[in-house]
């Protein structure tokens, strides 16, 4: 299976998941401007949406979004525990946490990466996302991952979204509970794996 990414973008997500999981990956790098993978393909003949992360399939097809995504591949080593058994609650919880982050976090995201969104706007979406992480502190005061004792895709991409904070000037600091989680996220050996991969941390002796 081949990932197709951007450095640090919401593709880190799935890249960490395979880690986790112990599941072997190429990777491609994509330009998310001028939609050119590093082997000079056009992405959007790959992915008619444009974006990362697509995973192509050694059956030939692809596969996007990363929700989807970190499912299929954690589901592909079920005893890695990155997501509880289909059918199951604690799987629809996975699901619930995976929408919210997608849906309020990451999105939200999307206008201050941009350099003509307004400056209303941007304090606008800041004060939206602060409202929003809340949620996510007060889930994380009580328990060390999302989903209770243990790491799960969703903690994989909540990390993924957070670490844009800095790049656009939002400031978190308040959220003493989930600083403690993106410490305990990046000391995780894969997750290491993943930045160094990707150029976002200097490789270890």
């Amino acid at each position: 299976m081949k990932l197709y990414y951007s450095a640090g973008a919401c593709s880190l997500s799935p890249h960490i998941v395979a880690l986790e999981a112990g599941i072997a990956l190429a990777l491609e790098k994509v330009d998310g401007k001028a939609k050119r993978t590093e082997g000079g393909a056009d992405f959007w003949q790959i992915n008619p949406k444009g974006y990362v992360p697509a995973l192509a399939l050694d059956n030939g097809e692809l596969l996007t979004e990363g929700p989807a995504i970190v499912q299929y591949l954690a589901d592909l080593k079920p005893e890695s525990g990155l997501a509880p058994a289909n059918g199951t609650l604690a799987r629809y919880r996975l699901q619930e946490m995976l929408g919210y982050i997608n849906s309020e976090i990451h999105k939200t995201y999307s206008p201050l990466f941009k350099p003509d969104t307004p400056e209303a706007t941007r304090a606008e979406r800041k004060a939206y996302l602060l409202k929003r992480y809340q949620l996510i502190e007060d889930v994380l005061a009580k328990q060390p991952w999302l989903l209770g004792d243990h790491f799960t895709a969703a903690d994989a991409y909540l990390f993924t979204v957070t670490n844009w904070a800095r790049h656009v000037e939002l400031d978190l600091s308040g959220f003493t509970a989930l600083m403690a989680f993106q410490q305990r996220v990046a000391e995780r050996p894969a997750v290491q794996a993943a930045l160094e991969a990707e150029g976002l941390r200097k490789k270890t002796a």
